[in-house]
């Protein structure tokens, strides 16, 4: 008889944990140490040269946040994970491993108007160079990659346009280039998109948003697919030489389709200290059990909000994928058939001023700069989150001055619609 696989609710509540050996407690503990000790001195020279697995300082691992890790890799369909201080802090340490000083990486340019930062700015002290690609013109990326290419990103549902991207392409120019396709999976989540299925070969979180789904933590994920090939052409020679900080093991060599994970661990992590606090793991892990639960409620409540927000006379666009005259409806219809997402965006005919009047008078909604809460959320992007770009690249990451972002949460539906309509109403 075949082995049942768990299905995903399931996983969401069980992968990676058993009860505490010790006391039998059924809740995952908070393993709040910085270090443990070593059976013997053979033991520790083991686990310092990578020959054994187990924990030896939290900086580099903890058994609360090797649950999470599991967890997120099981729900994504990975090989292993690695749980970081950060979103932020995740795409770091995974170009890290990828890239040296002169590389370049392809993304696509609807992002995060924070990554777009990051990208355009902080890389460039460790000499890395972004070429931007535009996701509504898949042929731009292949355009985009030169020899020193070393990595294609994009988000599966882009932060805050809802533009999904055409992942299968993507990564068929990705798999043509020989470099690994990196996909942010943090709005879509794993309940509604696995980007493995669809040819990515990493793919990344910010546990902030709807994995941890209480706005309470901060951290981020990195999951490992298992499925590139880091000795091809030896162009990643964080994996594919020999490492002298550990006796000259060749990472890929020795630990195959969970080297890249190891990687961002004992060659990353290890050295920037992004670690994330096993008391954030604690917290997030318990908002991943309901994560089936809340995005189906978010996304039900997003999709009647959005109809009733497309159909108001202030109105002048919305930008929601769930739409079905939206341009990216075919596509989330593909790669996000349990729903199109919980964050959306729209414009005011009166523009920015309108944009800030209305942020102004809501009353359920909370006015801050996240997304992926039980709460439902508001933000003009052009005056707070993507305030640093210039209005070409604001209008080119969809946070042009007119935008008002929704996060969309699980409270009664008929009462966002109520606050949103009250705040439309209200007088200049």
């Amino acid at each position: 008889m075949t082995e049942r696989i768990p299905g995903f609710a399931t996983l969401a509540v069980h992968a990676g944990a058993q009860p505490d050996p010790t006391t039998g407690a059924r809740a995952t503990p908070i393993y709040q140490t910085t270090s443990y000790v070593f059976e013997s001195v053979d033991h520790a020279a083991s686990l310092f040269g990578l020959q054994t697995f187990g924990n030896i300082y939290t900086r580099i691992g903890n058994p609360t946040n090797a649950v999470l890790e599991e967890r997120v890799a099981a729900l994504e369909g990975g090989t292993a994970g690695l749980a970081v201080a950060s979103g932020h802090a995740a795409q770091v340490l995974v170009f890290h491993c990828l890239l040296q000083p002169g590389d370049e990486f392809v993304a696509s340019k609807k992002l995060y108007g924070g990554s777009i930062n990051q990208f355009n700015h902080a890389f460039k002290n460790f000499g890395w160079k972004v070429v931007w690609a535009d996701p509504d013109d898949i042929s731009s990326f292949e355009r985009a990659i030169s020899p020193k290419t070393k990595a294609i990103f994009s988000e599966s549902i882009a932060n805050p346009g809802g533009v999904i991207t055409d992942m299968e392409a993507v990564a068929r120019i990705a798999r043509r280039a020989g470099v690994p396709y990196i996909v942010d999976n943090t709005l879509a989540t794993p309940y509604l998109c696995k980007p493995i299925d669809h040819g990515a070969d990493i793919v990344v979180h910010s546990l902030t948003k709807f994995l941890g789904g209480h706005g309470n933590s901060i951290g981020g994920l990195i999951v490992d697919a298992g499925t590139f090939n880091w000795s091809r052409e030896r162009r990643y020679p964080m994996l594919c030489e020999p490492r002298p900080e550990y006796h000259g093991i060749v990472l890929h060599e020795t630990f195959g389709n969970f080297a890249f994970a190891i990687a961002c661990r004992v060659l990353a992590l290890r050295d920037i200290g992004s670690a994330l606090s096993p008391f954030n793991a604690f917290l997030i892990l318990t908002g991943i059990e309901t994560l089936p639960l809340r995005m189906r409620k978010s996304c039900d409540n997003t999709q009647a909000v959005a109809e009733w927000v497309a159909a108001h006379p202030q109105v002048a666009w919305v930008s929601y994928p769930g739409l079905p005259g939206d341009r990216y409806h075919g596509l989330a219809k593909k790669y996000c058939p349990n729903g199109a997402g919980a964050v959306f965006t729209f414009g005011l005919n009166g523009g920015y001023d309108a944009g800030v009047r209305l942020v102004s008078n809501v009353k359920l909604f909370s006015h801050l700069a996240n997304i992926g809460d039980t709460r439902s959320l508001i933000i003009h992007p052009a005056s707070t989150t993507h305030r640093q770009l210039s209005d070409a690249q604001k209008t080119q990451a969809g946070a042009g001055p007119d935008v008002v972002r929704l996060s969309i949460g699980i409270e009664d539906q008929e009462d966002i619609i109520a606050d949103l309509e009250q705040a439309l109403a209200a007088p200049e």
